[in-house]
């Protein structure tokens, strides 16, 4: 077997973040994250402090979202947002680019608003993933965000929010993964909801995925790596 349950778990971000999700769902979905011992629980920004409460002592880090979803908020309210965030113990920030301004070709705006995000996030020592939200963009800007997350050091640059009109594709991994230095990992998102699609995507470089059917993964995950012990 070529993994690990410790490398496939710490490859997750937990995602809680369906507006619908209830208080106790929350609470219910950041203590499954500790008992699987994720990478990451990526919640909403309101039930951020509630959820490093929980997480605290654990390995899994808080996270939140940035300007989520459409990324058209101004750049000041994402600065607040993520000055927010990192008081309520966020460890890594999910930001969606300003899908306008990309498709508008204002680059400058464009790598500002990523810059102020990132700047307030590394000075904290916390780290940004930038959300490209792809089903939207053409390759020529989907390269051009990964050059810009390049010079600006991103941590990650991510396919999609899961709320757009299409998920991770292995076209667009493929794609990140050429264009960004070896210092921004890929993180995917949109539609892997099993096993078999986080090792595929994981063939392609993906370091890390937005999943809610983490459990289901995981327990298959186990039940593939007893399978191959007990060969």
């Amino acid at each position: 077997m070529s993994f690990t349950y410790p490398a496939i778990a710490k490859m997750i971000d937990h995602s809680l973040l369906a507006p619908t999700l209830t208080s106790a769902e929350l609470e219910s979905g950041c203590r499954l994250a500790v008992e699987y011992d994720t990478a990451s629980v990526c919640i909403m920004p309101y039930y951020l402090k509630r959820c490093a409460e929980i997480l605290r002592g654990s390995t899994v880090k808080p996270s939140t979202t940035i300007g989520f979803p459409h990324g058209g908020h101004t750049t000041s309210v994402k600065v607040a947002e993520a000055q927010q965030a990192l008081a309520d113990g966020g460890q890594e920030l999910d930001m969606v680019v300003n899908v306008s301004q990309v498709l508008s070709g204002n680059w400058d705006y464009v790598r500002a608003d990523i810059a102020a995000v990132i700047e307030v996030a590394h000075a904290a020592g916390q780290k940004v993933k930038v959300i490209f939200e792809n089903c939207y963009l053409q390759d020529e800007h989907k390269i051009r965000l990964c050059e810009i997350c390049g010079e600006l050091r991103a941590d990650w640059v991510k396919t999609s929010t899961g709320y757009g009109s299409g998920g991770a594709t292995h076209a667009d991994l493929a794609l990140m993964r050429k264009h960004s230095p070896p210092h921004v990992q890929i993180k995917a998102a949109g539609g892997l909801r099993d096993l078999d699609a986080l090792l595929a995507v994981r063939a392609l470089g993906v370091t890390r995925v937005g999943a809610s059917r983490t459990k289901d993964i995981l327990d298959e995950c186990r039940k593939r790596l007893v399978g191959e012990r007990g060969t």
